[in-house]
């Protein structure tokens, strides 16, 4: 019996489209409610350092003096509490995807904007 079950399995996934895609190739479809990536206008932002405070991750460093913001994209879990917190609005969410890194970043600059 388990012989005609295995069989019937088989010939239905070879008749049927694959359930992965080629993700190089093709680009999977963005949802509305997908978290992409974190980024910086800073040519508005104050540097209050609300989002530092806020980040549960501590993911975020505020530099003032400097006007410097660094992120580091691996604590980062994206949950928006940053986005949420800056008075204003000068992060925002967007569904970009990074590309993938060939190198060894250092952790401390993997993402670093200056004023």
């Amino acid at each position: 019996m388990a012989l005609f079950s295995m069989l019937r399995t088989n010939l239905r996934n070879l008749f049927s489209k694959p359930a992965t895609i080629l993700y190089p190739f093709v680009e999977k479809p963005v949802y509305p409610a997908t978290r992409g990536s974190v980024e910086f206008n800073l040519q508005n932002c104050i540097f209050c350092s609300l989002c530092q405070k806020k980040c549960p991750t501590h993911a975020i460093e505020v530099d003032k003096n400097a006007k410097k913001i660094s992120i580091d994209r691996l604590d980062c879990i994206t949950c928006g509490a940053c986005v949420d917190a800056c008075p204003k609005k000068c992060i925002e969410m967007t569904s970009k995807r990074n590309a993938p890194s060939l190198g060894n970043p250092s952790k401390k600059d993997l993402y670093t904007q200056n004023a």
